[in-house]
């Protein structure tokens, strides 16, 4: 009898490792608390991002010491990234384990894969409403937003099957910054609005410039790449929603890999071939050519505006490499410029559910001060972004800070305010994608595909219709799409397991199966012995 219940023991402690498992830990739906428990103290931590900006970085810890000001009970911790994706790839790690930050900076691409844990990211729709702790609530001690006042099209881009999983921080959108100088020493005019056949005619006409002696004639140097793009996911994405063309459905059917798509890789390529064209990932920051006068349309986000131009406050340039020239904010390019169709983004902010519901009410608190005037004016100002709620847009702060663009080259930097200017211009023309599980995958993958043609160029490798069909496979395979597809966009697991949770697996597999042996035959051994009596 001993034996047997030793043997049971042991089964048991093999057990306990198995809650440690890859996507394994489960917890209870949270609910609202009645009320928040002051007698306690609490320990929350934020996880966010800033652009190697000090001043973003002293927002929040700002924020910080004064939302703990009102709440001494509830103590936050910082920890700060330079990457959204290392963001990403920390808390996919730590949903296996059951650490997850309580508060995280993110993206709603993010959030969707994370949600393939049961439980693991909070609802927000209950706390929005609560009369007591919600937006607005009767019992927040500080001035927090309704959610009539958020901006509803930001808010819009936080729901995901049906639910609000976060709230928006700040948006931005992108932005060709344009040396306008050049374009007109190149006989032309600036339209009202870009459209591609205009950057791509005078990006032509920039490289045609090139002399026998290595020289561009526009620029006076040896080094000339007319037009970069940052982020090649959105030139795709942005480029397929003008055409109206397929990219992918709400219920997470990939679309990006049709006959649109292949007709404008075989435009980049012709591009690229010709010196027209190239990428961040490829050739460098498009900031550092356009302030150095080696470039003429640099696509960004309106976030970076502090980084392009003449007098930008933030560079990477040694100073006696920039050129003076006159820098023109202006909308992406488009193919119906009388419909400009751009693109929303910019972070948000999640909560990720806890066994204790008053440690998540307390997280809840921390993320609606982060969306207090205070707050959002003072981030908005460190770059060209716009605040989410309509409150912080219409407050006199903030339009006296739009109103004296130009002023300075810190704070009222002209490039950085006339790049706010653009998305809040533009709300009614910007649009988002389908967020689903694997949207993140097929948002790297419609960057890639223009990466790869450009690199196919830049090598002197040939691009056509049978290698872009290629591609389509070996990308399909790359970012695991092919599942995606076959599910929707539905429930799939983490990713494969480590090693090591393999390895684990496998011992506690031979030990239930040695535990088995051992009371199968002491069972056989038993019945002989009482058949010999």
């Amino acid at each position: 009898m001993r034996k047997k219940c030793l043997c049971l023991l042991l089964a048991v402690l093999l057990c306990l490792p198995l809650a440690g498992c890859h996507g394994s830990q489960q917890r209870a739906a949270f609910t609202v608390p009645e009320t928040l428990d002051t007698s306690r103290n609490y320990e929350i931590t934020f996880w966010a991002k800033n652009d190697t900006n000090k001043r973003q970085t002293d927002i929040y810890r700002q924020a910080i010491e004064e939302f703990q000001q009102l709440y001494p009970n509830i103590t936050v911790t910082l920890r700060l990234y330079t990457d959204y994706g290392d963001i990403y790839n920390d808390v996919i790690t730590n949903i296996s384990t059951g650490t997850t930050p309580n508060v995280c900076i993110t993206y709603p691409d993010h959030i969707a894969t994370y949600l393939t844990g049961d439980n693991v990211v909070v609802p927000l729709d209950d706390l929005f409403t609560d009369s007591r702790y919600g937006l607005g609530g009767s019992e927040v001690l500080f001035d927090s937003p309704t959610q009539e006042e958020m901006v509803p099209q930001f808010l819009e881009e936080c729901r995901l099957n049906g639910h609000t999983y976060a709230v928006p921080y700040m948006r931005s959108t992108e932005a060709c910054y344009v040396n306008k100088d050049m374009v007109e020493a190149l006989g032309y005019t600036l339209p009202e609005t870009l459209t591609w056949d205009f950057i791509w005619e005078v990006s032509e006409a920039a490289a045609a410039t090139l002399g026998e002696d290595g020289i561009y004639a526009i620029n006076g140097q040896e080094v000339l790449i007319p037009f970069i793009y940052k982020s090649t996911d959105n030139m795709m994405i942005q480029m397929l929603q003008q055409l109206q063309a397929g990219y992918s459905t709400d219920s997470g059917e990939i679309q990006l890999f049709n006959d649109t798509t292949e007709d404008l890789l075989l435009g980049i390529a012709s591009h690229t071939a010709s010196g027209a064209f190239s990428t961040f990932k490829i050739s460098g920051y498009p900031a550092n050519f356009l302030n150095a006068g080696q470039c003429i349309f640099a696509i960004d986000s309106t976030a970076g505006a502090t980084w392009m131009g003449t007098n930008a406050p933030l560079v990477d340039i040694d100073e006696g490499e920039i050129v003076d020239f006159e820098t023109q904010v202006m909308t992406v390019p488009q193919f119906d410029p009388d419909h400009p169709q751009m693109i929303s983004q910019g972070p948000s902010i999640c909560i990720f559910n806890k066994e204790d519901p008053q440690e998540v009410l307390a997280s809840w608190l921390f993320t609606q001060y982060l969306l207090t005037d205070s707050v959002q004016i003072a981030y908005s100002q460190t770059e060209g972004y716009v605040p989410v709620t309509t409150r912080a847009q219409e407050n006199p702060a903030y339009q006296d800070y739009l109103s004296r663009a130009g002023e300075d080259d810190d704070t009222y930097y002209q490039v950085k305010i006339d790049a706010a200017q653009l998305l809040l211009e533009n709300l009614d023309n910007t649009f988002t994608t389908p967020v689903f599980n694997g949207s993140a995958s097929l948002r790297d993958a419609a960057g890639q595909l223009i990466e790869d043609v450009t690199k196919s160029v830049r090598r002197h490798q040939e691009v056509n219709a049978d290698t872009i069909q290629q591609l389509y496979t070996d990308t399909q395979a790359l970012y695991h799409l092919d599942s995606v597809t076959a599910t929707g966009g539905g429930k799939q697991d983490l990713g494969p397991l480590p090693g090591t949770a393999v390895a684990l697996l496998a011992v506690l597999a031979v030990a239930w199966i040695l535990i088995f042996l051992y009371l199968f035959l002491s069972w056989r051994r038993r019945r002989l012995k009482s058949h010999q009596k």
